[in-house]
């Protein structure tokens, strides 16, 4: 398996960071300069309200809207008595959780770190759970443990990795647990990633003594840094990045955490865009439709919501078996596989909802639900997933920090909102003929005049000119029918004249 990382500045104002497997895109990160994420970031702020009704507390920290705390995400270092450190991964219960009220109150200095963007009308989320990520490590400030992630399963690595870290010495007001990026690490690394991570606290710390809030304490890295940070591990053989800039910025972060792999960097000096050069512009622009075909013949259609991501599997021009319980199969296996690929392409989160195609056996259910869980275990964002139903529906979750990509390249369209449809010309033409009835009746009128997009203009002139005329006649009052070139869709005005041309109100 060989993976490559490309990283695309040469735009300035966006980022892209692609990652091929076997030459086909993998992964996708996309990143505006005008779009402020704050996720990540931790700032000095102060508590401007306390709702006991929800258990929760908005808090200023400089942003345009507050940020939301609910008393999950208070540390027991703000209790009334203050609680003792906690253990990384065993947080206080809720029941055991004083009331909010007990914890914090108005006007009160509260360092916090936001874990996920507003999107919509809900404002950002913030904890006072810190954590500063490095490449095989993250610092959990005010906890008391030292620990290997889950998510490492082999028995011999999570070993290794213990008998490291309780030969390491970090913060004595913080713990540390190994990521999945470093199963694979030596003590060396570990031990470089850790000495990082604690000038990085200890920066933090000092500039929340020194300053008042709102202010900002630490500012995540921007894309290009996150991604060799997150996601570059050994089984990436080059990073390829077009910006000299950015290269070597990429290089003296790699002399801080992995110099051993600094080799693998490389700067991209040539005309030819890097995207481009690669064959993979396409397919970041397949990212962006709603219809992915899939090799076999079927389809997947994915339609982002405010509530959530529904996935429509379809078998279209499939291969056809001479078993229809076989066809949906194969078609399924498919399609488990490429939703889970999306899901990390689109960095889709939320409520999820997958409806595959209808199977009777309970056993190919399983199989199709065992492809999908499968296919999801590299993606990095947390997820859970329910067991396939009988109308082969699959309900998941999965960590959203910021919106999609969705979200971040589309605005919604004023002529239909956002709801993908708007009125035929014959049902727009009908409601003006039904304003026209009302405005004629109105003693005043001696000429209505309507004003709408040309499309629609055209439609009332040949097809409903009979209907005009007739109206015209029976009232003995004029209609006019003006195109308007600024006016789109289904938009129209009716107006009452009188004789002098004036609007009769």
């Amino acid at each position: 398996m060989s993976r490559e990382m490309l990283i695309n500045v040469t735009q300035g104002e966006e980022c892209r960071v692609a990652v091929l497997k076997d030459g086909a895109l993998e992964e996708l990160y996309m990143e505006r300069e005008d779009d402020n994420s704050c996720v990540n970031n931790i700032y000095l702020g102060k508590v401007i309200n306390v709702e006991s009704s929800i258990q929760a507390a908005f808090v200023d920290y400089g942003e345009k809207r507050h940020g939301f705390l609910h008393i999950s995400d208070i540390h027991p270092r703000y209790y009334v008595n203050e609680g003792a450190k906690e253990k990384i991964g065993k947080r206080t219960g809720l029941k055991k959780r004083p009331p909010i009220r007990k914890c914090i109150k108005p006007g009160q200095k509260i360092v916090v770190q936001v874990i996920k963007e507003g999107v919509g009308t809900k404002g950002p989320a913030v904890t006072t759970y810190l954590s500063l990520p490095g490449k095989y490590l993250v610092l959990m400030p005010w906890m008391n443990k030292v620990g290997v992630s889950q998510r490492i399963e082999n028995e011999e690595s999570r070993k290794r990795l213990k008998g490291i870290i309780s030969e390491l010495e970090g913060p004595e007001d913080a713990g540390f647990i190994i990521r999945t990026a470093g199963e694979l690490a030596n003590k060396r690394d570990i031990q470089m990633d850790l000495k990082y991570l604690t000038r990085l606290w200890e920066s933090i710390k000092k500039r929340m003594n020194k300053r008042q809030p709102p202010a900002e304490l630490y500012r995540e890295s921007d894309l290009a840094i996150r991604a060799v940070r997150d996601v570059f591990n050994t089984t990436v053989k080059r990073v390829v990045c077009d910006s000299e800039t950015v290269t070597n910025k990429i290089k003296d972060f790699f002399e801080i955490t992995q110099p051993r792999y600094k080799k693998r960097i490389s700067f991209y000096n040539s005309s030819e865009p890097l995207f481009h050069k690669y064959w993979i512009e396409e397919a970041v622009n397949k990212v962006k439709q709603r219809k992915v075909e899939l090799r076999g013949g079927g389809t997947i259609v994915i339609e982002q919501t405010e509530a959530l991501v529904a996935i429509d599997v379809n078998s279209a021009r499939a291969k056809k078996f001479k078993d229809i319980e076989q066809t949906a199969l194969q078609t399924n296996i498919e399609a488990a596989k490429e939703i889970a690929r999306q899901l990390r392409l689109r960095d889709m989160g939320g409520i999820i909802v997958c409806d595959f195609i209808d199977m009777e056996k309970a056993p190919n259910r399983r199989r199709v639900e065992k492809e999908f869980r499968d296919a999801v275990k590299p993606d990095r964002a947390k997820y859970r997933i329910l067991r396939m139903s009988q109308f082969c529906l699959v309900e998941m979750t999965r960590q959203r920090m910021r919106p999609s990509l969705e979200r971040s390249l589309f605005r919604e369209c004023p002529l239909c909102g956002g709801s993908g449809l708007i009125k035929c010309a014959e049902s727009v033409a009908v409601e003006i003929l039904r304003e026209v009835q009302i405005a004629l009746a109105n003693k005043r009128t001696v000429k209505v005049l309507v004003e709408t997009s040309a499309e629609i203009a055209e439609h009332l002139l040949n097809s409903k000119r009979a209907v005009i005329c007739e109206a015209e006649c029976e009232s003995e009052k004029g209609i006019e029918i003006r195109q308007r070139p600024e006016m789109k869709g289904e938009e129209f005005t009716v107006s009452c004249l009188d004789e002098r041309g004036r609007m009769v109100l």
